[in-house]
C-alpha cells in the first residue's frame, strides 16, 4: 500500500483527489494539509511514501515545505508537485527544491495514479521537453555558478538523463552495465547534491552541463 499526504490550501481539491485516489487498491491517503506549514508534522507522525504538494499556500508554500522535508528528514517522502499552470515558475522552484516531479490539477486519475506508483518505486517524472521550456524561460544563470567535477562517462550519462533516457535504456544506449549506470547516477546524485534525476537535470542545466537544444550524447 502506497501511502499519501495531500497538501492544498483548496478543500474541495484535497476533497477531490482523496475521493479519486480512493478507488485505487494500492494507494491510501492518511493525512490532509490546507498549508505547508502542516507538512513536515504530518509526514513525521504519519509517514507517507508520497506527498500531493500545491506549490501556492498561503502561509508556506510548497516550495519551502518541499525544501524543508529535505532538510530536516534523512528519508525523506517523494513529492509530486500538483499544479495548475505547466510553466509556472513556482514549479521550477519546487523541482529545484527536491520535488522528484509535477502534474497538472486537470491530469487524469490514471495519470497522477501512476505518477505516484512512478515515484514511490523510485523513479523520477521527468518530462524533458517541458523542463528544458521551465529553464529556458528564467534568467541564465550567473557565470559564477560552480561546475560540478565530473568524469566524462558521468557527462555523458546526465546528458542522456536529461533526455529522458532511464537507466535501463541508458546502459543499452553505452553498452554498459545497468549496476553501472546505477553507479554512476549515485556519483551524479552524490556530487550534484541532487535528490532525483529530475533536480540533477535542473543543476545540469544550470551549472551548463547541458544546454537547452544541444543534441543528445
Amino acid at each position: 500500500m502506497i501511502r499519501l499526504l495531500i497538501a492544498d490550501d483548496d478543500e474541495l481539491t484535497r476533497t477531490g483527489l482523496r475521493s479519486l485516489l480512493s478507488t485505487e487498491p494500492d494507494l491510501e491517503v492518511v493525512a490532509e494539509a490546507a498549508d505547508g506549514t502542516e507538512v513536515l508534522p504530518l509526514v513525521v507522525e504519519r509517514r507517507p511514501d508520497v506527498v500531493l504538494m500545491d506549490v501556492r499556500m498561503p502561509k508556506l508554500d510548497g516550495i519551502r515545505a518541499t525544501g524543508l522535508l529535505r532538510a530536516e528528514l534523512a528519508e525523506p517522502p517523494k513529492v509530486l508537485v500538483i499544479t495548475t499552470f505547466e510553466h509556472d515558475d513556482h514549479v521550477y522552484d519546487a523541482l529545484r527544491a527536491g520535488a522528484a516531479g509535477f502534474l497538472l490539477k486537470r491530469a487524469r486519475l490514471s495519470q497522477i495514479a501512476h505518477a505516484i506508483r512512478l515515484l514511490d518505486a523510485g523513479e523520477s517524472l521527468l518530462f524533458p521537453d517541458a523542463v528544458r521550456a521551465l529553464v529556458t524561460a528564467r534568467p541564465a544563470p550567473p557565470a559564477a555558478v560552480r561546475h560540478p567535477r565530473l568524469t566524462g562517462r558521468e557527462t555523458e550519462i546526465l546528458r542522456l538523463m536529461a533526455t529522458g533516457l532511464s537507466n535501463t535504456e541508458i546502459s543499452q544506449r553505452l553498452v554498459i552495465s545497468l549496476e553501472t549506470v546505477k553507479t554512476h547516477v549515485g556519483n551524479l546524485f552524490t556530487k550534484l547534491d541532487a535528490a532525483n534525476r529530475t533536480q540533477a537535470v535542473i543543476i545540469a542545466y544550470e551549472t551548463g552541463i547541458v544546454t537547452p537544444g544541444s543534441p543528445a550524447t
